[in-house]
């Protein structure tokens, strides 16, 4: 047990890395054109921002958060999702007051006690933009924007995106009475949780992926037909903003995603080759959270994208991440003093931007040689006793074998040249 991570955990190893880094880059660099600022939650919480943000009648706050009494025998949970802590800290500090939209982006570990399966793990990182104090659909649009740019930008094309309105309170009222007329026909054929959703929350019926459950809900009235005005305008405004940028969309009714702070939009992308579980990213509107949580009476819109599963949907889209590059110069080494003179010089060299490797392990010199081959350096010098008296080395250009005899003082500048 002690050599093996714990069940549902992955450790990250440089041979994998760097993808993860080439993709939070990308996510950061496309949060900065669209002028999101990073924000850094804790890694827990107090338990009630969950149970009031997520709501009690969700699968996470039923099932899968990771609760614990802490030493004060305060009840501490993991951070389960990212909207809440985000909205919390919005609070907290007040960003209220500023002038708004605020616009927020995070990348952040997740805990959730679930069957661990492809893509989806006990800890796994997510990606996610919030829009808080913006309530016109254009706000909509443009975190689904900045979520179809990502991936489009990392190759992907297969990809759907489907689209729903899940009303507000006043609409969802009327709405979640007839579908407990419907569903109470039904009760035998749920399974026991959504018999629970039944009595506390029936619109999450809709999101059970139980095979029974989905012939029940095949046939349930249908959400976008119980929508009040408000709602309805929003929701046609949404389709114009995402026509108008050229994006095909499916509108399916039974998006209802699993939080229960949603309200008008809820969104999902799909990507078309990870199999059963296809969805990329999700999101949607949450326009009473943030006075839910104890902050104002403030819209807010978002989305959520597990780099796991990004990542997987890459791998088995068949594109590739290219691998970084090799150091820029190994400098070899024959004897002692050439060993310390080699690695100050090394010192020197990165600290004006160079990479540079040299040899830790009392390689002879063909195995350092070999070792510069093996790190795919693209120059490589040896420093001995003759060099160091003349102050001259032989620069050796590794992918072409030629030599060019430079002044130790400019190897940084015939590197960089």
């Amino acid at each position: 047990m002690l050599t093996k991570a714990p069940r549902g955990t992955k450790d990250v190893l440089p041979s994998e890395s760097y993808k993860w880094q080439y993709v939070e880059n990308l996510m950061r660099e496309i949060c900065e054109f669209y002028g999101y600022k990073e924000i850094r939650t804790p890694g827990f919480e107090h338990t009630e921002l969950f149970l009031r943000g997520v709501g009690e009648s969700t699968d996470i706050v039923r099932k899968e958060m990771y609760t614990f009494n802490d030493r004060s025998g305060r009840s501490i949970t993991l951070k389960a999702e990212g909207t809440s802590p985000a909205v919390r800290a919005f609070i907290e500090h007040g960003l209220y007051a500023e002038t708004q939209p605020t616009k927020l982006y995070y990348i952040t570990p997740v805990y959730r006690y679930e069957k661990p399966q492809a893509g989806r793990l006990r800890e796994h990182h997510q990606f996610g933009v919030e829009i808080f104090g913006a309530k016109s659909a254009s706000a909509d649009a443009e975190v689904i924007s900045i979520a179809m740019t990502l991936l489009k930008k990392l190759g992907l094309n297969n990809l759907e995106l489907r689209i729903n309105s899940v009303g507000c309170p006043v609409c969802r009222k009327n709405y979640n009475k007839v579908l407990k007329e419907f569903l109470k026909e039904h009760l035998d054929e749920l399974c026991d949780d959504c018999k629970v959703r039944y009595e506390v929350n029936p619109l999450r019926v809709l999101d059970c992926k139980v095979e029974s459950c989905r012939r029940v809900t095949g046939e349930a009235p249908l959400i976008t037909d119980y929508l009040c005005d408000d709602c309805r305008n929003h929701f046609e405004e949404l389709k114009k903003y995402l026509d108008a940028m050229g994006y095909n969309y499916i509108v399916d009714p039974r998006i209802v995603r699993g939080l229960d702070y949603y309200t008008k939009t809820a969104f999902e992308i799909i990507s078309k080759d990870i199999g059963a579980q296809g969805t990329v990213c999700g999101g949607g509107r949450y326009d009473g959270l943030i006075e839910e949580i104890g902050g104002p009476s403030m819209p807010g819109v978002g989305f959520g994208m597990g780099i796991e599963r990004l990542l997987l949907t890459l791998e088995q889209n068949g594109i590739e991440i290219t691998k970084p590059e090799g150091p820029d110069l190994f400098i070899a080494y024959i004897g002692d003093e050439a060993k310390l003179f080699t690695f100050t010089l090394a010192n020197k060299l990165r600290f004006n931007g160079l990479k540079v490797e040299i040899d830790h392990m009392e390689r002879s010199l063909k195995a350092q040689m070999k070792y510069a081959n093996k790190l795919n350096a693209k120059f490589a010098v040896v420093i001995g006793e003759e060099e160091l008296e003349s102050k001259k080395v032989k620069l050796k250009n590794m992918a072409t074998g030629e030599e060019t005899e430079i002044l130790i003082d400019e190897i940084e500048k015939a590197i960089k040249n």
